[in-house]
């Protein structure tokens, strides 16, 4: 009569196990299989509670020179450890492990700002050493947080805009940061410029600007800077900033420079036939300083034109291959191509490259200009940088030349050019020819400043 009991309990085991099975699966679903901590699908669940959340995720500085120190395994065991910390630390709340070295947990706060500060609090309090193998390892953290439930079309995902957070707060060296829409931007919006931009040659949306350069010794403009500027038919005036860096990025600077370059030559004709003989400058990438067929272009275009052009580099650009780019600096400057060292001062200068670089001109940068008539350490520096540059031969540029008073200091320092906003702003090929007809400066203000 107990003959069913086998066909039972069997029927309970399978049901048992598929049970255990199950659980198993929703376990490894949910969490890091190496720390054992929840993973980013459970933090994703826990930020679409309800109430004011927040994400914040926060990152081992340095995590491969840490993990690659320690090993793999003492890795995994620091940031369980970590984890702990983290939980404790903020009220028991469940922590994620992202991947990497990067935690992630969620919690309730007011507002932007009070969530940063206890983000950064966390960073502070978490960061004593971990003790591994008997020895203590220490640790830094940075932190983004993200508030969740917070519609970003962009980003539509708390995670990801606490992720970028995260590297907004370490590019701007910062304990903590939230999520700045403003400085994100549009990635993807941005990245379809790059297709456009090579169309808006041809649409007639790209026109040259031209800032005019102030010759102290004939007290008149003797040279521009030819600047692109982009008008997008649906985005208005485009940021050079963001499409030059984009160009760079995306390798089409070769034809927008080629353009530039055909378009300055062409424009230097039309100036010299109104009666002004000018130097154009142009700026020349330093991706290009290392293409020796955008250099016959350039020599070619201007033995064709005899155009007196000058090629704006900076200094930093000669670093990624410097045997090939100051082999064709040399031939810009055989072929009677002035070169002019932009920035100068701007990033880490260089004296040996300063030494071999051929060039003709350098161009202070504008950061030591615009405080140069109220920090007499900004005028130590631009007098002693004169100095220097015309003892190797060169003239100086001054950019950023705002005020009379830094007009008048830079004349009395033996500077060879300026430009700025005192002596014009860009402008377009027809207003810069209206310009050079009148009065450029007041040279006499400047004299008295």
């Amino acid at each position: 009569m107990f003959a069913f009991l086998p066909r039972l309990f069997a029927g309970e085991s399978v049901r048992t196990h598929l049970r255990d099975r199950e659980a198993r699966l929703a376990h490894m679903a949910l969490h890091d299989q190496e720390t054992g901590l929840g993973n980013r699908l459970s933090l994703e669940r826990l930020a679409s509670g309800p109430g004011r959340t927040y994400v914040i995720l926060l990152c081992v500085d340095r995590f491969e020179v840490v993990r690659n120190a320690i090993g793999y395994d003492s890795m995994a065991r620091l940031l369980v450890t970590l984890g702990h910390r983290l939980s404790a630390l903020s009220g028991g709340a469940p922590v994620a492990r992202i991947g990497g070295g990067t935690l992630g947990l969620v919690f309730s706060s007011d507002s932007d700002g009070s969530a940063v500060a206890l983000a950064a609090g966390l960073c502070e309090a978490a960061h004593a050493p971990v003790i591994l193998n008997g020895a203590p390892v220490d640790i830094a953290l940075t932190a983004g947080v993200a508030r969740a439930g917070e519609l970003n079309q962009s980003v539509p995902s708390p995670v990801d805009r606490a992720s970028i957070a995260l590297d907004q707060a370490r590019a701007t060296r910062r304990r903590a940061a939230a999520f700045d829409a403003d400085r994100y931007g549009d990635p993807a919006g941005n990245l379809s410029l790059v297709s456009e931009i090579m169309a808006a040659m041809d649409n007639n949306e790209l026109v040259l600007a031209y800032q005019p350069k102030y010759d102290f010794r004939t007290e008149r403009i003797s040279g521009v800077e030819a600047l692109m500027r982009w008008t997008h038919p649906r985005r208005g005036c485009v940021s050079p900033d963001l499409f030059v860096g984009m160009a760079e990025e995306t390798g089409h600077i070769r034809p927008l420079t080629e353009w530039v370059i055909r378009r300055a030559i062409a424009d230097q004709k039309i100036l010299a036939a109104a009666g002004h003989a000018l130097t154009v400058s142009v700026n020349v990438s330093g991706r290009l300083l290392s293409d020796e067929s955008f250099a016959e272009f350039a020599l070619a275009e201007v033995a064709a034109s005899a155009a007196d052009l000058c090629f704006e580099i900076t200094e930093t650009a000669v670093m990624d291959n410097p045997e090939l780019a100051l082999r064709i600096i040399a031939r810009f400057a055989e072929a009677g191509i002035a070169v002019s060292l932009d920035d100068y001062g701007a990033g880490l200068s260089s004296l040996t490259y300063l030494k071999q670089i051929r060039a003709d001109e350098l161009k202070i940068d504008k950061s030591f200009i615009l405080g140069l008539d109220q920090s007499s350490r900004d005028a130590l520096l631009v007098k002693s940088t004169i100095d220097l540059a015309h003892s190797l031969g060169l003239k100086v540029t001054a950019e950023g030349v705002e005020t009379p008073t830094a007009l008048a200091l830079l004349r009395g320092m033996g500077c060879d050019l300026a430009q700025g906003y005192l002596i014009g702003r860009p402008v377009p090929l027809a207003a810069l020819t209206e310009q050079l007809a009148g009065p450029t400066v007041d040279t006499s203000l400047a004299r008295q400043a």
